[in-house]
């Protein structure tokens, strides 16, 4: 099923296009280390800021579920101070820093693995680089819903976004006159907006390579006009150039991740595939070929390590009740692929979750859609440990007044080494 990525039909840029030489092999990663990335899917307007922000605070702790044994490691302390020097010489980082607040529980647990000559410096830095967390966002915010995504920009977290086909659901050019809405949502998100693009995050050693924006899947690029004014793509071709070209500024020893709205082809054509159709009768694939040839073409030019690849679009509640969809498929390059689609996102007490749920995909602006006192909000967490992709989980937070916990999780992925 995934050899289609592999062999896939040659688009034309590949044979006009200046191949690169492949460098030496290098290793992919740090020899120890740990990056933590949550992921928020289609929000569809299924958004609360005060709540959200909660549970986006939440995560920064509460779900790091990782042995404290691991923390004993040698190795680790060695990053450890690797990441302090790093942290003195963030202002020349593209991510954001923020000050460390640790839990009393939590900072007396890692002192037990502290020995009295250990350097306070180092722990900092230790805390520093376990509770933070990377922010990736999917897109299909809304029906360009400028103000919901003007709050998600204002977020005070590391992030990388990429905008969906809603995100562009009226807009079919750019307006000469004004700045319409798809433009006022790029000038607020600015560089954490990642299509065609990559966002590196030196402090982790990680890079986010975006796909195509406004994807709707399939065949056909969706508002080609958009596309050709803002970023000179006029086809599938071109397309999958410039994901290919963004990638490879990559520094030598930076994971590759990529965020797209939509998955690439070739991951299967049945109705409940990570990307298949799930509308219309035989299925059928409607994942994105430009994404899938850029991966292919990267796979064949370059020794870049990308273990996963991140998107949405492609919603986990089939179409006519047909039941649920594939979240994550892992290729026989041990590449994985991952929808983060879960919609809606937000589960409420069961006498208001239908009433809300349609409020928020016929209401293209609104902000809170979500006003219940008690609610469930979907993030799907990966944990990248070694440079692999060691556990992936569909994690639900509640959050009560101030009170938030984790209510549920299921797991995705689980690596046996």
């Amino acid at each position: 099923m995934l050899s289609a990525l592999i062999h896939a039909p040659t688009l034309s840029f590949l044979s006009s296009y200046p191949q690169p030489k492949p460098r030496p092999c290098r290793p992919s990663m740090a020899s120890s280390s740990l990056v933590r990335i949550a992921i928020v899917g289609d929000v569809h307007d299924d958004w609360d800021l005060e709540e959200d922000t909660k549970a986006l605070q939440f995560l920064k702790f509460e779900s790091l579920h990782i042995d404290l044994g691991y923390l004993s490691d040698k190795k680790f302390y060695e990053n450890a101070a690797r990441f302090g020097a790093l942290h003195r010489q963030v202002s020349h980082s593209s991510m954001s820093i923020h000050p460390i607040q640790c839990p009393l529980a939590i900072h007396n647990q890692l002192l037990r693995f502290i020995s009295p000559k250990s350097n306070p410096v180092n722990l900092l830095s230790l805390l520093f680089f376990l509770f933070h967390l990377l922010f990736l966002y999917s897109g299909d915010f809304g029906n360009e819903n400028v103000e919901l995504v003007q709050n998600v920009a204002a977020l005070n977290f590391p992030k990388a976004v990429i905008l969906g086909n809603h995100d562009s659901w009226s807009t079919q050019q750019f307006s000469t006159k004004r700045k319409d809405r798809v433009q006022l949502q790029l000038e607020c998100l600015g560089q954490d907006h990642v299509g065609y693009r990559r966002l590196d995050f030196p402090l982790l050693k990680l890079s986010i390579v975006g796909g195509r924006p406004f994807s709707c899947g399939g065949q056909q690029i969706f508002r080609k006009k958009l596309l050709s004014a803002r970023y000179g793509v006029q086809d599938m071709d071109g397309s999958a150039k410039r994901i290919y070209e963004a990638a490879l500024g990559t520094p030598e020893d930076h994971l590759v991740i990529f965020l797209a709205h939509n998955g690439p082809t070739g991951l299967g054509s049945e109705l409940n595939d990570i990307c298949g159709k799930d509308w219309v009768f035989g299925g059928g694939d409607h994942g994105d070929p430009d994404l899938a040839e850029a991966i292919s073409h990267l796979k064949e030019t370059t020794t870049f390590s990308f273990p996963l690849v991140v998107f949405g679009h492609m919603h986990k509640e089939l179409a006519h009740g047909n039941g649920l969809r594939k979240m994550i498929v892992v290729g026989t390059d041990n590449i994985i692929y991952l929808n983060g689609a879960i919609v809606p996102r937000v589960k409420r007490p069961r006498n208001e979750q239908q009433t809300a749920y349609r409020h928020s995909i016929d209401n293209e602006n609104s902000l809170q859609a979500s006003t219940s006192d008690d609610t469930k909000r979907a993030f799907t967490l990966v944990e990248i440990l070694n440079g692999r992709v060691d556990k992936i989980s569909e994690s639900w937070v509640s959050v009560v007044g101030n009170e938030t916990t984790l209510e549920e999780e299921l797991i995705l992925f689980k690596s046996n080494g």
